[in-house]
């Protein structure tokens, strides 16, 4: 095993006072890296046996936050990871540092390489493991897990456990029982984009006790932001092939569709721009390869579609351009937040047609199987013990895939509970299946409505004639008190003449204020502007209203705060 700081682990309930010095010798001796004060404060916390929830924009060194402590710590930290290539890249990492071994255990190995990954955690040669949610699923993972004993669960992009985020996974949700069966070590959830109520969301599914919140900002400042409008598809086709054939390398395009990402790889290669196609529908070892090929700068463009970027760790990708427009600002966001890295000035551009908003509300309204609720919900009900996912979807007839959502929503609508080992029982046989189903569309249709206005601040976003940079920060409740000088509205002048600050001294509906619609019901004040505010409501999502409206019709009321519990 590679060297680490001695005889430093320690149990994490009981650090001395020497923790944070004995942390900033491990993070240099080990990775040579000098530690930031917010990442210092969270390791500390860690070491301490405290959950954390750290929001950090990408490439800030979220991922040091548990590499770090895990040299101290007794017991084995356990990472879980939504994709592979990530895990891949961070085992790679730390492979190639000082540091203990680190192994992933997923589906694409062969039982042989599972074995030997679970022989060098149990034997302590390998301190790092890495787990898709789904693998937690796993009664016999759970088992082997819990034998080892972990020091610390770090759920890595834990916005996927939230329906309020942009990327919800339902397998997600079930880590709160994997924490739960391995004795509740330390927590610590990491991600890039989460407005306040998706970290509230994080920290209830998770089961987070009395969390630290590490919130850093999401200002990229290096990154410059630009929208194109263009009038037909193929003037837009040939705005991205203009812009990127001149731009200046490595680079991504992101594409709505397989056949876009083709298309556009094949236009600029007849440009001689060296590029590279990746999208979901080609072979895993065609992917790694493209990855692989991107990172070691063999390629200089590649387009993809949203399967490609998460947990890149390229620091001098020059642009990210867009030539669809993404489901969400959040998504929004995280893409172009894979650009400039290593802080030098990077271009970020959003190639825009209002039609193509229709796109994605094609995309984000997928049709309900009721039957298939009723049906799930009735097996449930009538069975006698609760029931594994995968043998309720023999039961049933459906895939594990399509259970799991299915099940999940179940649980949202109050009417299904996964207890331990992710077993799922009815939860109160009083409710006929049919009722269930109908408190399932409630909630789905609360989820499309949400989806909705998510789509609509994108259109604000790319239609704004104020700060761009003004506008995004404030979508997540972050604000800039004066325009950037760094996008295209304020190159042109036009966010000076639609200036976005708040210019009067009255403070209502202030960022963070929790407010009542009278028809929206209750809400959280995102973003403030001189003439408009942005709530996001939890029955219907994202709503920009006019503070005019608002004082003359008596449309929002303030809400007081949440009493803390205890």
């Amino acid at each position: 095993m590679p060297a680490s700081p001695g005889d430093d682990r320690t149990d994490a309930t009981h650090p001395d006072r020497s923790t944070a010095e004995r942390l900033r010798r491990a993070a240099q001796e080990v990775f040579g890296w000098e530690l930031r004060p917010e990442q210092l404060t969270a390791m500390t916390r860690l070491a301490a046996g405290r959950d954390v929830l750290v929001v950090m924009p990408t490439g800030a060194g979220k991922s040091a936050i548990y590499q770090v402590p895990t040299l101290l710590l007794a017991g084995p930290t356990v990472v879980v990871s939504p994709l592979l290539a990530l895990q891949r890249d961070q085992v790679e990492h730390l492979d190639t540092a000082r540091a203990p071994d680190a192994v992933a255990v997923n589906s694409a190995q062969r039982a042989r390489e599972g074995r030997r990954a679970w022989r060098e955690v149990r034997e302590g040669e390998a301190e790092y493991v890495f787990l898709s949610p789904e693998q937690l699923a796993k009664h016999e993972v759970i088992e082997r897990l819990a034998g080892i004993g972990p020091g610390l669960f770090v759920v890595d992009e834990a916005h996927c456990v939230s329906a309020w985020g942009h990327d919800f996974r339902p397998d997600y949700l079930r880590l709160r029982h994997a924490v739960e069966e391995l004795g509740h070590p330390p927590v610590l959830a990491l991600t890039a984009t989460a407005a306040a109520p998706v970290r509230q969301d994080i920290i209830d599914h998770l089961g987070m006790r009395d969390p630290l919140c590490v919130v850093t900002g999401f200002d990229r400042p290096n990154l410059r932001l630009a929208v194109r409008h263009a009038g037909t598809d193929d003037d837009k086709r040939a705005a991205v092939l203009d812009w990127v054939a001149n731009a200046a390398a490595p680079g991504l395009v992101y594409a709505a569709t397989r056949r876009d990402t083709e298309r556009y790889q094949a236009e600029l290669a007849a440009r001689g721009v060296s590029a590279a196609a990746f999208h979901a529908g080609m072979r895993v070892a065609d992917r790694r390869a493209v990855h692989e090929r991107f990172l070691a700068d063999e390629v200089a463009v590649v387009v993809a579609t949203s399967a490609f970027g998460m947990g890149i760790d390229k620091p001098n990708v020059r642009f990210v351009a867009h030539a669809s427009v993404p489901d969400s600002l959040d998504s929004y966001y995280q893409e172009i937040g894979r650009a400039g890295r290593d802080g030098e000035p990077a271009d970020t551009v959003l190639f825009y047609r209002p039609q193509d908003l229709g796109l994605q509300r094609f995309l984000t309204a997928r049709r309900l199987d009721r039957d298939a609720i009723h049906r799930l919900a009735t097996a449930l009900r009538e069975a006698t013990e609760p029931i594994r996912p995968a043998q309720l979807a023999e039961r049933v007839g459906l895939s594990r895939h399509k259970t799991t959502n299915l099940v999940n929503l179940l649980e949202q609508a109050g009417a299904a509970r996964t207890g331990e080992a992710g077993q799922v029982s009815y939860q109160d046989s009083s409710v006929s299946p049919g009722q269930a189903m109908t408190r399932v569309v409630e909630v789905a249709e609360t989820l499309r409505r949400l989806n909705r206005s998510r789509i609509e601040m994108m259109r604000g976003y790319a239609e704004t004639r104020s700060c761009r940079r003004q506008f995004l920060l404030g979508y997540f409740g972050e604000e800039l008190d004066q325009p950037c000088g760094n996008c295209d509205t304020c190159t042109s002048g036009s966010a000076t003449e639609h200036t976005s600050a708040t210019t009067d001294d009255n403070t209502d509906f202030t960022p963070e204020t929790r407010v009542r619609h009278r028809q929206w019901g209750p809400g959280v004040v995102m973003h403030r502007e001189a003439d408009r505010v942005t709530v996001l409501f939890e029955q219907v999502g994202y709503k920009t209203l006019a503070l005019n409206d608002i004082h003359d019709h008596h449309l929002l009321t303030p809400q007081p705060e949440p009493t803390p519990p205890g």
